[in-house]
């Protein structure tokens, strides 16, 4: 039964490992690994690099009709079927191999990344392609169905934000770096009165900014040690409206990291705000 294994979907394997060298560079890695393996094993002629390329075309081609989408996905696997499949698992065995060797696989594996649902959904219509595996009907369907609506969708509600990221995703190997190191320098400078708190706070956000998961789990760590901090310091406030106010605060602030699923430079804001007020709070009755 094929089923979606991101542990071996290209198109996935390929965003987590330039995902990684974001993180490694930020963490002060000068050689990070990821550079290595990308170069190892997208960088050649090798058949992991060809199907790279037919996910990447399927996640970023576009037509306005369905008939013509449906057609193109025709096209696509009919070339995927052209490719050897004994080589191709045996480069993306030791593609996961040499991760394994590098990386905290699990730590390598939490981190998010775009188009997941369109990636999934091309490797189960690729995996069924292939003689040797079978879906039920129902899953095929639906896979393509979820790309061929992805090919007709329009570009137009596409981000600024996303647009200047995947044009600085092509920019050569070392003006993105430097750019990283641009952007570090930045946070340090214009962060640089930060209590010790809120200095962790930030060093936090930038070691793991591509990993959604352990970043949201260290942040509701310190929300709710701030919030404790707060809970306490209001029991000496006597001002019953001040303390409504504050307890208010606590409360916005709470909501915005905890209920949202996007951690982003607003997020931290709030963070870092949470955690002023706890200051302000205790210096206030000193």
């Amino acid at each position: 039964m094929a089923k979606h294994s991101k542990v071996k979907n290209t198109g996935i394997l390929f965003e987590l490992l330039v995902r990684q060298i974001t993180t490694d560079t930020l963490n002060g890695v000068d050689k990070s690994p990821a550079i290595a393996i990308i170069k190892e094993y997208f960088g050649k002629n090798t058949v992991i690099k060809k199907e790279l390329h037919l996910y990447q075309t399927l996640v970023n081609e576009k037509y306005k009709t369905e008939y013509k989408a449906d057609k193109f996905v025709d096209l696509v696997l009919k070339e995927r079927s052209k490719l050897n499949s004994t080589t191709l698992r045996r480069e993306k065995y030791n593609l996961i191999r040499e991760i394994k060797n590098n990386y905290n696989i699990e730590e390598f594996f939490k981190a998010k990344i775009g188009k997941y649902k369109q990636n999934a959904s091309i490797y189960i219509l690729f995996e069924v392609s292939s003689e040797n595996s079978f879906a039920t009907p129902r899953i095929s369907l639906q896979s393509r169905a979820n790309i061929v609506e992805h090919i007709c969708r329009t570009t137009s509600a596409v981000s600024h934000v996303d647009r200047v990221v995947e044009a600085f995703r092509a920019e050569d190997k070392d003006l993105r770096l430097l750019a990283y190191k641009v952007l570090v320098d930045k946070f340090n400078k214009k962060y640089s009165k930060l209590t010790e708190g809120q200095a962790s706070i930030l060093r936090e956000y930038i070691n793991n900014i591509s990993n959604t998961e352990t970043l949201r789990s260290q942040l509701q760590t310190v929300v709710s040690k701030h919030l404790r901090s707060l809970s306490t310091e209001l029991k000496h406030v006597d001002d019953a409206v001040v303390k409504i106010k504050l307890k208010e605060v606590a409360k916005q602030l709470k909501n915005s990291i905890v209920n949202k699923k996007r951690i982003d430079e607003k997020k931290i804001l709030n963070v870092l705000r949470l955690s002023e007020l706890v200051v302000e709070v205790r210096n206030a009755r000193k």
